[in-house]
């Protein structure tokens, strides 16, 4: 049996998983999420916040699979993409350990992380992937080796977007309660449109910056809240169906994963099953827990990657922050 260590930390979360190459596949998946007081993620904050945390996330994973990382047979670790600070906190740890333990080292992409840890607790098998973060928002279908970008974000993600007229608009931190998104649970008490908000979608790519300055300019002038946020979820949520279904018509797929941490808006499900029932596609959501940026993505991944003979030595294993899922071969779906 192939027993992996991953260590997940691109952003605001420590995370370490462990996954076995037999059912249930993932026997740990522990982590830890820095939440400012006020205000956005500051890198240097967040990444100090991991640093502490680590070895309690570790030290719990461990306990959780009752096993040690003697018992591992490789370390995998997120080198991007993400922000800088937050990812050297892993890649220092996941070279530790190596070094230590004599371990090899597997190289995994946060990205095509997210899509795999979706396909194996969903049972998808060739779907066209939406995938929707803080920091990423793209349409995504895997063909000649790699997962290909067919659409994406020209400005900001849509977690970003939501994230920041919460901020904006004294709705928090935090900005997930009990699973719902504050924006999601204020637009719950919406009753209109507000007009002349921006829909831009150009082909397979959106954009969401004009919607947020538009919201936040609303607010300014005095409309109500909840049915600026009303607007503000229905139209970013309707870009992103677009273009989904534009790629699903492009690529002829009939399965719809859609990966992330805005994944478990309710709201989105809804939209995202009318278009799946439209294009006659089977609709795949990755389960809250494997949601959000967690390790168990990042061990799967990473015992998937070790099984076809890849991993890095630790003086090549340079953080990427830029690093994109169409960057990456993926001799496991070949």
């Amino acid at each position: 049996m192939l027993k992996i260590l991953g260590i997940e930390s691109t952003a605001h979360t420590i995370g370490v998983g462990i996954a076995i190459d037999e059912k249930p596949y993932i026997i740990a998946n522990e982590r830890a999420s820095y939440i400012p007081e006020k205000g956005g993620i500051h890198p240097r904050e967040s990444s100090r916040f991991l640093a502490e945390k680590a070895p309690e996330v570790l030290a719990r994973a461990l306990r959780a699979a009752s096993t040690s990382i003697d018992d591992m047979d490789g370390i995998a670790i997120a080198l991007g993409p993400g922000l800088g600070p937050s990812l050297r906190v892993g890649a220092t740890i996941a070279r530790a350990l190596a070094l230590r333990y004599k371990k090899p080292l597997i190289p995994v992409n946060h990205g095509v992380a997210h899509i795999e840890i979706g396909l194996i607790t969903t049972g998808a098998r060739d779907p066209v992937v939406v995938y929707l973060s803080g920091g990423n928002t793209a349409v995504i279908a895997h063909h000649s080796g790699r997962y290909r970008v067919f659409g994406e974000t020209l400005d900001i993600a849509l977690g970003n977007l939501l994230d920041t007229f919460a901020r904006e608009a004294g709705l928090g931190p935090p900005y997930v309660v009990n699973g719902l998104h504050v924006v999601d649970r204020c637009a719950e008490e919406g009753s209109k449109f507000i007009e002349d908000m921006p829909y831009v979608v150009k082909g397979q790519d959106l954009s969401f910056a004009g919607l947020l300055t538009a919201s936040l300019r609303a607010l300014k002038r005095g409309a109500k809240l909840e049915d600026i946020c009303l607007t503000l979820r229905e139209i970013a949520y309707s870009m992103v169906v677009e273009v989904t279904e534009r790629c699903v018509s492009h690529t002829r797929k009939r399965e719809i994963l859609v990966v992330g941490g805005v994944a478990a808006s309710p709201y989105l499900r809804d939209k995202m099953e009318w278009a799946a029932k439209h294009h006659r596609a089977d609709l795949y959501i990755v389960p809250p827990e494997y949601a959000g940026d967690n390790g168990a993505m990042i061990a799967w991944t990473g015992l998937l990657a070790y099984k076809h003979g890849v991993s890095i030595p630790v003086g090549e294993s340079y953080i990427k922050p830029r690093w994109r899922v169409d960057e990456v071969d993926t001799p496991w779906r070949i």
